[in-house]
């Protein structure tokens, strides 16, 4: 027979059966230990070998597809700055020192865009050349010898009307001014006959050389080159510093003896994660293939030895440990196309700890079993004890006093009596947040605001809208139309002040008072409260073309915004309080909503909003203006826009050049 325990069924229901949570919970948890336990030692330790191997091919493999796509990233935008200043750049069709000002600007911005080049330039088919390099690398700053102040160095290289080469050296410092230029001697430099040239010279299709060793700075390095598609004859290229691939090779390692390298399609080691072995590749003095014609390292010998076919997984004996080995080819990438990256792990440090946690969980496995039937039961009452006290805390919640709690259709009796309760508690508190916005108490309680009476002293920005002639549009419509029209009305304001990080603070009638920097921070409040503005205007013609076309009449909007010192915080009765902002800085922003009418504007701001946000709002000055309740006047200002990328003086140069 069913066992009945709890309250009494409701007339009309059927008795269900429960049991007490620690009785089911012990027998759960019985079951579950045995079951565990049994399995583990099951497997044994080839399943955990065959885990952690499965494992491991999948670092590996996650490994390779991380270094080939930061070889991607870096190739893909070192070629289309390339690509971009041999397609656009129309001041490079004319050699130096013609339009060399254009060129410098150009140079400096793409040196700015990208921390992996080492230096940019161009070579013309009559030997001339200009170049651009970073002067942060300590190794060209040194080189060059170059003044503290400079950031940037152009050395350029023209022939003469007399026919006479000149060599000449310009230091620039971080804002593009120039520094220091010197006159250097003649060199036998010929950009021509640099393999960068050669490689992209009339063609259509940018070129890769390398890597190899930069004879300045002593890093591995690439170049890439294309020819300008206003004259073939001309080339730029740009040096990349691969330093960060092999920094990447040698901190992402599985274990401390995985090695990884990259390798080119005859098998040369490019690059590699041990250091040491790293600087012990030769390189030719003039940028070409790596040299490694002589023996370096048994490991890389035996891992090359056993390369698997294509891309795929190879085991090696090497040096008495065997290795796991994956190779996996480069593709559709310029830098290092069709060449190989490697890893190889052994395969004793990918299954130490699996061999290891096999072992302990065995010795382990037997107390786990003994011990868990006894702390089942301890832990089962526990938590009942918990879930009773969650179910009064539910009750409380919902009714603010004790109940008793009511019977539901579960199992287990404590959390039946949950159920109902926070079912109860759940359906009050939404019905509670339909008038009380649950973003603002949400925010506030996390922000520690919410504690009680009191307030505090805050910079915010206020923001206040009203209807022009609401009161006439009222009497021509019937309360119940007025009402359903503002609801759609205001939720357009709900949604936008939302997503620029306001509040709203209170609907005052057909009127908003909304609020930013309170309750949570916002940097830049002055800028969304305009930015704010702007949105609800664009969304209001939508909405007004929609009256109108349904013969209803338009809302036409005015706003005030200002920024200023409030006193932020909870006011009122003891069982009754409003969360608001009071003081002159609320006063003004309601002033300055009036004050539309004078101007026939939609939006003003104050001289405070402006010197917070005039570098990315477009205002329009009205001058001095007496706001009502102030004894100095202000300085009005029409919020007309915002401001574009276009508005930016240093990206208008870039899109000149």
């Amino acid at each position: 027979m069913s066992e009945v325990t709890g309250a009494p069924a409701a007339k009309g229901r059927p008795t269900v059966w429960t049991k007490p949570l620690r009785s089911l919970l012990g027998l759960a948890m019985a079951a579950l230990l045995i079951a565990v336990s049994g399995t583990l030692i099951s497997l044994g330790y080839v399943r955990a070998r065959d885990a952690a191997l499965i494992n491991a091919e999948a670092d590996m493999r996650a490994f390779s597809e991380r270094l080939i796509d930061r070889l991607g990233i870096l190739s893909g935008r070192t070629t289309a700055l390339v690509g971009f200043t041999a397609s656009i750049a129309n001041s490079f069709l004319v050699p130096p020192p013609e339009r060399m000002s254009d060129k410098i600007k150009l140079l400096r911005e793409i040196i700015a865009q990208s921390s992996n080049l080492d230096g940019i330039y161009a070579g013309y088919p009559d030997g001339a050349f200009i170049q651009a390099v970073d002067l942060s690398a300590p190794a060209w700053r040194k080189a060059l010898d170059a003044p503290d102040m400079a950031t940037i160095a152009v050395r350029s290289m023209q022939v003469e009307p007399t026919g006479e080469r000149s060599n000449r050296l310009i230091f620039l410092d971080w804002e593009g001014n120039q520094i220091l230029e010197r006159r250097l001697l003649p060199t036998g430099f010929d950009p021509r006959k640099r393999p960068w040239y050669q490689a992209a010279v009339n063609g259509t299709m940018p070129a890769a050389i390398g890597p190899y060793t930069m004879v300045t700075t002593g890093a591995l390095g690439m170049t890439i080159s294309q020819a300008h598609r206003g004259n073939g004859g001309i080339v730029i290229g740009a040096d990349i510093d691969l330093g960060t691939i092999t920094e990447f090779m040698a901190r992402e390692r599985l274990t401390a003896d995985t090695v990884a390298f990259v390798m080119d399609a005859a098998g040369k080691p490019i690059m590699h994660s041990d250091r040491g072995l790293m600087a012990r590749l030769t390189v030719q003095k003039e940028k070409g293939e790596l040299d490694v014609s002589k023996p370096v390292d048994p490991l890389l010998t035996g891992i090359k030895a056993n390369l698997p076919a294509g891309n795929g997984v190879s085991f090696a004996d090497i040096g008495g440990r065997t290795y796991i080995i994956l190779a996996t080819s480069v593709k559709s990438v310029l830098l290092l196309n069709g060449h190989r990256t490697v890893v190889a792990a052994p395969l004793d440090e990918l299954t130490a700890t699996a061999n290891r946690n096999l072992y302990q969980g065995l010795a382990i496995a037997g107390a786990i079993v003994i011990f868990g039937l006894l702390g089942a039961l301890f832990m089962a009452r526990l938590i009942t004890q918990s879930l009773g006290e969650l179910t009064a805390s539910a009750n409380r919640l919902q009714d603010l006093d004790f109940s008793a709690p009511s019977q539901v259709s579960s199992h287990v009796t404590e959390i039946s009596t949950l159920g109902r309760a926070m079912n109860r508690a759940r359906d009050a508190i939404f019905t509670f947040a339909l008038y009380v916005p649950k973003d603002l108490v949400r925010k506030g309680i996390e922000s520690g605001q919410f504690a009680g009476r009191g307030a505090r002293r805050q910079e915010v920005t206020a923001w206040f809208t009203d209807i022009y002639d609401f009161t006439t549009l009222s009497e021509q419509r019937t309360p119940e139309e007025v009402v359903a029209l503002l609801s759609d009305y205001f939720d357009i304001f709900n949604e936008t002040v939302s997503a620029h990080g306001g509040e709203i603070i209170q609907f005052l009638g057909d009127s908003v008072f909304a609020m930013w920097n309170a309750p949570v921070a916002d940097e830049r409040h002055a800028e969304n409260a305009c930015r704010c503005a702007l949105a609800v205007e664009r969304k209001l013609k939508v909405f007004n073309a929609d009256l109108k076309a349904r013969g209803l009449p338009e809302l036409r909007t005015r706003f005030g915004i200002h920024s200023g010192t409030a006193v932020v915080g909870s006011v009122g009765a003891k069982e009754r309080l409003q969360y608001t902002a009071m003081g002159d800085t609320v006063n003004v922003a309601s002033r300055l909503e009036g004050m539309n009418k004078v101007y026939g504007t939609a939006i003003l701001a104050s001289s405070a909003v402006v010197a917070l946000c005039g570098d990315t709002i477009i205002f329009r000055s009205l001058g001095e203006a007496q706001v009502k309740g102030r004894a100095t006047a202000l300085d009005l200002y029409e919020v007309t826009g915002e401001k574009t990328i276009a508005d930016c003086p240093q990206t208008q140069v870039a899109l000149k050049t």
